[in-house]
């Protein structure tokens, strides 16, 4: 064989020798990626199951555990943690989430290391408590701090004027300012009717002594905004970031936006899509012009907003001046809140509320105007007949 004919064979050689050494290396990689993904679900399964079994299913020993008014769930989880019950507070707060547990009570129990991740959730939801309330109370959404002024006292000792006092207090607003990084300066402009208002979260709230001192009241219902706050915000950064319009708002900014939602929207839809009409009017540079910061500027209640009102002088009138009021006008609730970090995307730049509740929804002002002028007998109807009713 000559020279010549060696080098075609000796080149399908290589050719083989190299196919080989591929196929080889690839079964390896397939094999390693496999074993991989093999580890890497065994090791969540064996994580999964540890985070919902019992820390130590011999011991029995009672371990007190006291859930603070207006605990987070995120909180709830932690005070576990750092009690020995669960292994970790995040994870507590994520299957509480998907495995829809909810409405965990304030108050003191008796738990152990000897019960599961589904026993301790279902005790903090029936709430076996070890003492009775003194006070109970329930703030609505929407409520203004001097209605929520009036709710305490209506179902507590002390009277309105005691508890406006302290809803009121500069020193005592300092000194929340001071404990809670929800509340920043801006609570402090000279333009801010009440530092307080929009920050007093919307919920039940129990407590144990008859001594109860009206600051604690309050303090809990700070805490409580700070604690729902700082979950929704973790929410939306877990997930996938803050992004959009919000993102751009202070706290401060968030709250007024959204007690704006509140006072306007009665569903979850609405509230989302009334965001994103207020958020577009934002950023086109349109006074957001909404009857309930009317209302507030002038200080009562409006069944119908007149023109007269709409030329009230004062920071709060979105018809007369523009961007947002200097501060909230009422609690919002949670899903408010959300609202404003999760508006419905949309051209609509107007909104009109029906009187029965529905809101229709416009991209020009023509549009809206027909749709105003088309249902405005209903107020005048609805405000007719609740006259004839109180008489």
């Amino acid at each position: 064989m000559t020279e010549e004919s060696k080098e075609p064979v000796d080149a399908v050689s290589r050719q083989v020798e190299t196919a080989r050494k591929v196929r080889k290396i690839v079964v390896i990689a397939l094999i390693s990626i496999v074993l991989l993904v093999a580890v890497v679900i065994l090791s969540g399964y064996v994580y999964l199951q540890s985070a919902v079994s019992a820390m130590d299913e011999e011991d029995e020993s009672t371990v007190e555990v006291e859930i603070p008014i207006g605990s987070s769930t995120m909180g709830i989880g932690q005070i576990l943690e750092e009690e020995g019950l669960i292994t970790n507070a995040t994870f507590f707060r994520y299957y509480a989430r998907y495995q829809n547990y909810s409405g965990f009570q304030a108050g003191n129990y008796e738990l152990n290391r000897a019960m599961d991740l589904e026993e301790i959730m279902t005790s903090l939801q029936d709430g076996v408590y070890m003492e009775e309330y003194a006070f109970t109370f329930v703030i609505p959404e929407g409520l203004q701090l001097e209605q929520i002024g009036e709710r305490i006292a209506a179902e507590t000792d002390y009277d309105e004027e005691e508890v406006l006092d302290v809803l009121m207090d500069e020193d005592f607003s300092e000194q929340l300012l001071e404990e809670y990084p929800l509340l920043t300066e801006e609570v402090q402009d000279d333009d801010v009717r009440y530092a307080l208002e929009g920050y007093l979260f919307p919920a039940s709230y129990d407590f144990l002594s008859e001594d109860t001192p009206v600051e604690e009241f309050i303090e809990a219902m700070v805490a409580r905004m700070a604690q729902i706050y700082e979950t929704i915000v973790q929410d939306y950064s877990e997930e996938e970031g803050i992004e959009g319009p919000a993102a751009e708002l202070s706290v401060h900014e968030v709250l007024t936006l959204a007690s704006i939602i509140e006072r306007e929207a009665a569903t979850a839809e609405d509230r989302r899509l009334i965001s994103g009409v207020l958020h577009n009017r934002l950023e086109e540079g349109m006074r957001l012009e909404v009857d309930p910061t009317v209302a507030y500027a002038i200080g009562e209640h409006r069944y119908m907003t007149s023109y007269d009102d709409l030329e009230t002088d004062n920071p709060y009138n979105t018809y007369r001046f523009s961007g947002l009021p200097p501060g909230p006008i009422a609690s919002p609730g949670e899903d408010s809140i959300r609202a404003v970090f999760e508006p419905t995307d949309s051209e609509y730049l107007f909104f009109y509320a029906r009187f029965g509740g529905e809101v229709i929804y416009s991209e020009t002002y023509e549009e809206h105007n027909e749709v105003h002028q088309q249902y405005r007998d209903e107020w005048i109807e609805g405000q007719a007949d609740d006259e004839e009713d109180d008489e």
